[in-house]
């Protein structure tokens, strides 16, 4: 799960400080709105809400790919560097004095108040490509869990050996079509409802997943695992191999993937204490809880299926009973993602009809009892329609998690945090610090490209294989 944007923040004239506390009766924070009231618990739910969802799914896969060592390897390293990148994210969140200062009340507010310039420009280009990304990402793999729920109920009445295939392009469709109908909700606000009954189904399915591994696991596992995952020459070839790795990197990046909501989730906390210093607790032991069932669904994923694990623990048909546990889970994810695919494109859609309203102001009318925008109307079902149409042109989970992970990743969860970081403590160039905190952003930038190119890989080699509407899986 994600979470949304504010739009329309005012921008304050005098020091936040210097507001009063109580206005018209009514109890205020510093910059004149009501009393936040979240705490470090409030903010640790929201953080493990926001990284368990689908990304969770690919992990045995990953694991897979990297063995018993390299696998909880990389996901103790993504957790730690995505742990310390959080803690200085969070250091941007006011500027100036960490008490006292202006606040920024989104990501890219931050990025504007700490680094402006062309800066905004590209975390505004990484935010929505990776919002776009995010609803094919969904789309796809909710067409797939749809597909299972189907398959699984076709293995129970036929026997395991019958040819239960599926062709998903009708489940994308018709995952497209819900969606059009969810997008013309004016705003993400009116979805808050929605949001909730996401954020339970996504750990009704991870721990449906969990309890199936560690079923198969004591009754008999079905793959042989190694130290170092995928054998070449039995499983797969040395090109395969590499390629392979890297996109397992991308899937793990893509399950720590939240410091895109990390602002928004320290704009409810209250103080004192200052926010920062309650975010970085709760960073730390919402990343320790997450990063501890990571290990349990990826290792006991792993374990239980071996280095032929599938791309998705829930529909590979790893587990065919009990199938009407397997249906609930598969279902869980469609709904949960049902409501995670609005939580990402409403900020998208409220960012592209801002810039169209103050070019165009006429574009906001709304007409009727119903209040029908045309231009919202036009251009919410063309952006679902495009996602749709993607989805259906390359419908591969694995590979399209990869190119997720990598895009938020280094850019997100990385650059701009060292960069504001840096920028904001005024730590002199080619200083130790400096060099570190750059060294730590490089290194990361490599992997992302990896992990990027391996995943394009990925598709590109599927596509050699597979026709729309037609192709059976």
């Amino acid at each position: 799960m994600g979470g949304g944007t504010r739009g329309g923040v005012m921008e304050l004239e005098y020091p936040q400080a210097s507001l009063p506390r109580m206005r018209g009766g009514i109890d205020r924070d510093d910059d004149g709105k009501n009393r936040r009231t979240g705490t470090v618990w409030t903010a640790t739910a929201h953080i493990i809400t926001a990284v368990i969802g689908s990304g969770v799914l690919s992990l045995a896969w990953a694991m897979a790919q990297l063995g018993w060592v390299a696998g909880p390897v990389t996901l103790v390293l993504f957790a730690i560097i995505t742990l310390y990148t959080c803690g200085l994210l969070a250091d941007c969140y006011r500027v100036g004095d960490p008490v006292s200062g202006k606040r920024n009340y989104t990501y890219t507010e931050a990025v504007k108040s700490n680094l402006g310039g062309w800066y905004v420009w590209f975390c505004g280009f990484c935010q929505y490509a990776n919002m776009f990304g995010t609803g094919i990402g969904y789309t796809i793999t909710a067409s797939i869990s749809a597909a299972a729920i189907l398959k699984s109920n076709c293995f129970h009445w036929h026997g395991h050996g019958a040819d239960c295939s599926q062709n998903t392009s009708a489940y994308i469709i018709g995952f497209g079509v819900v969606q059009v109908i969810f997008s013309q909700l004016p705003n993400f606000h009116k979805l808050w409802w929605l949001s909730i009954i996401a954020a339970v189904m996504s750990f009704c399915y991870s721990i449906i997943a969990v309890g199936l591994s560690i079923a198969q696991t004591i009754a008999g596992p079905l793959g042989k695992t190694t130290l170092t995952g995928t054998q070449v020459g039995v499983d797969v070839t040395s090109a395969q191999k590499v390629w392979m790795t890297f996109q397992a990197l991308g899937n793990v990046a893509f399950a720590y993937s939240y410091a895109i909501i990390l602002i928004e989730i320290q704009d409810t906390l209250r103080s004192p204490p200052a926010e920062n210093r309650t975010m970085r607790r709760a960073t730390s032991m919402g990343i320790s809880v997450t990063t501890a069932f990571y290990m349990l669904c990826g290792c006991l994923g792993y374990s239980a299926f071996g280095n032929g694990a599938s791309g998705n623990i829930l529909t590979g048909f790893g587990f065919y009973e009990p199938f009407w546990l397997v249906d609930f889970a598969n279902a869980c994810i469609v709904v949960h993602l049902v409501g995670g695919f609005q939580v990402f494109v409403q900020p998208l859609f409220a960012a592209v009809e801002g810039a169209v309203a103050a070019r165009w102001p006429g574009s906001a009318r709304e007409h009727g009892a119903a209040r029908i925008n045309v231009f919202r109307l036009v251009w919410r079902t063309a952006f679902v329609a495009v996602v749709t149409l993607l989805a259906i042109l390359m419908p591969f989970f694995n590979s399209i998690l990869g190119i997720l992970g990598s895009i938020a990743f280094w850019p997100l969860t990385v650059f701009f945090p060292v960069e504001m970081y840096i920028r904001q403590r005024g730590i002199p160039r080619m200083s130790a610090k400096w060099a570190a905190l750059q060294s730590l952003s490089f290194v990361c930038f490599l992997v992302t490209v990896a992990a990027c190119a391996a995943s394009v890989q990925g598709v590109l080699d599927s596509l050699k294989t597979y026709v729309p509407f037609k192709t059976r899986s």
